[in-house]
């Protein structure tokens, strides 16, 4: 059955057995640990993840359930056992996700006079609110009505770290390098081999100058608790942090894979900039 894989799973695993002894792994879970949970024999597991036997569709999902696998590495490990994805993927303009798209719009509207935008999991910009489409015109110097896409083109990692990009105004960019790194990591590590996921970590640890893939710069104790983007362009000083809101409990692997950040002043001087520019 493995014979009719293409795409997705191509790019992941070669078989089921290999995804399922990845996934466990990730998990640091025990064959014996996996059967309890799963509900299967410990003989079972060992003679899946060796390719002596084929699971059924119902125990790769829910083996994936068990090993909190992403939707969509769910998907591939079903097409890796030679079966059809389970979770949908839809395009965000589709009418079944007009709901969820509304959502999104109020809670971004809801952030003003503060930033906030809504990526994929590979930092790609799908949504902003004015505030943030402002703040990204005024750091790279282009006019007030220069249009930003919100079509996935536009990557935010890619564009904050670029010496081309929004760099040369993020004062403290090596920690905000590092801290990016270890996030597109932690996705190419859930993804597999061969993933975008990590293509994006190859790419972003080419930038020049940026740190070594996994490595977190020393953090004073006295530090903030949180990672500031430190911002600055034509005199003005900015003091950010973020939040990363991702939607509960999701069916659609779309959906799943949005992450709403949020942006908020670290200190008052900051608050102050924002309120008088986009209150």
């Amino acid at each position: 059955m493995a014979q009719a894989r293409t795409g997705m799973a191509a790019d992941y695993f070669q078989d089921f057995g290999s995804a399922l002894r990845y996934w466990r792994a990730r998990r640091g879970v025990s064959q014996l640990r996996l059967s309890l949970d799963g509900g299967v024999s410990q003989r079972h597991l060992s003679f899946l993840e060796s390719g002596r036997a084929q699971p059924s569709r119902d125990l790769v999902i829910r083996l994936g359930i068990v090993l909190d696998v992403p939707l969509r590495q769910r998907n591939a490990m079903l097409l890796a056992a030679g079966f059809a994805p389970a979770y949908q993927e839809r395009k965000l303009s589709d009418p079944e996700l007009a709901s969820v798209m509304q959502a999104l719009d109020f809670m971004l509207r809801q952030q003003a006079p503060y930033p906030a935008l809504v990526v994929d999991r590979l930092w790609n910009l799908v949504m902003l609110n004015e505030p943030a489409a402002g703040t990204m015109r005024w750091l790279l110097g282009l006019p007030g009505d220069a249009p930003i896409p919100r079509d996935g083109s536009l990557n935010v990692l890619r564009l904050m770290l670029d010496p081309a990009g929004v760099r040369p105004h993020l004062r403290n960019w090596e920690a905000v390098g590092a801290d990016s790194l270890l996030w597109i990591q932690r996705e190419a590590m859930a993804d597999g081999p061969g993933s975008e996921a990590g293509k994006l970590l190859a790419e972003l640890s080419a930038l020049p100058g940026m740190p070594a893939a996994g490595h977190l710069p020393n953090l004073d104790r006295r530090a903030l608790p949180f990672l500031a983007l430190e911002l600055g362009r034509d005199g003005v000083e900015l003091g950010l942090f973020t939040t990363i809101t991702t939607l509960g409990t999701p069916h659609d692997v779309t959906v799943h894979e949005l992450r709403l950040e949020s942006f908020f002043p670290a200190d008052e001087a900051s608050a102050q900039w924002f309120r008088q520019r986009f209150g």
